[in-house]
C-alpha cells in the first residue's frame, strides 16, 4: 500500500513537473513571437539595396508570419491566464504602435549601403516605451508559475 501511494504520488509530481516546463516554454516562445516583431524595423532598415524587390517581398512574408504568431499567442495566454493574457495583450498592442510606426520610417529611409550604417542609433528606432510592459509580462509569467507549482517546491 505504501509503494502504490509513492508511485501515484511520484507520478502526480512528474506530471506537474511537465506541466510547469510546458508553461514555462509556451510563455517564452509568446516573448520571442513578441521580440521578433520588434527586431523588424532593424530588418526592414537593413534590407538589402541591391534587391529591393525580393526584400519587399522577404520581409513582408516574414512580417505575416511573426503577426500570425502573435496572434496565436494572444490567444493562447488569454485561454492560459486571465493576467498574463491581460499584460500579454498591453503588450503587443504597445508593439503594434512602437513598432509600427518605427517600420514604417525604415520602409521610407533607404535601405543601408555600406558597413558603418549598418549601427542604428536609437534616435532612428525607439523602442524603449516597450520596456515597462515587457517587465509587467514577465512578472505575470512569475506570477502565473507560481500558483502552479506545488506548495513544496516554492
Amino acid at each position: 500500500m505504501l509503494t502504490a501511494v509513492i508511485n501515484i504520488w511520484l507520478a502526480r509530481r512528474k506530471s506537474r513537473e511537465e506541466e510547469i516546463s510546458r508553461l514555462r516554454t509556451a510563455f517564452a516562445e509568446a516573448f520571442a513571437a513578441h521580440s521578433a516583431y520588434k527586431e523588424m524595423p532593424y530588418a526592414i532598415r537593413r534590407r538589402r539595396f541591391d534587391a529591393l524587390p525580393e526584400e519587399r517581398v522577404r520581409l513582408s512574408e516574414s512580417l505575416r508570419e511573426i503577426q500570425g504568431n502573435l496572434s496565436y499567442h494572444l490567444a493562447w495566454t488569454k485561454i492560459e491566464s486571465e493576467a498574463v493574457g491581460a499584460a500579454y495583450a498591453e503588450l503587443v498592442q504597445e508593439l503594434h504602435k512602437t513598432a509600427g510606426v518605427a517600420m514604417r520610417a525604415a520602409w521610407e529611409a533607404p535601405p543601408i549601403e555600406n558597413d558603418t550604417a549598418m549601427n542604428i542609433p536609437p534616435a532612428q528606432i525607439d523602442l524603449s516605451a516597450l520596456q515597462p510592459l515587457e517587465t509587467a509580462y514577465i512578472a505575470a509569467v512569475r506570477a502565473h508559475l507560481d500558483t502552479v507549482k506545488p506548495w513544496w517546491s516554492r
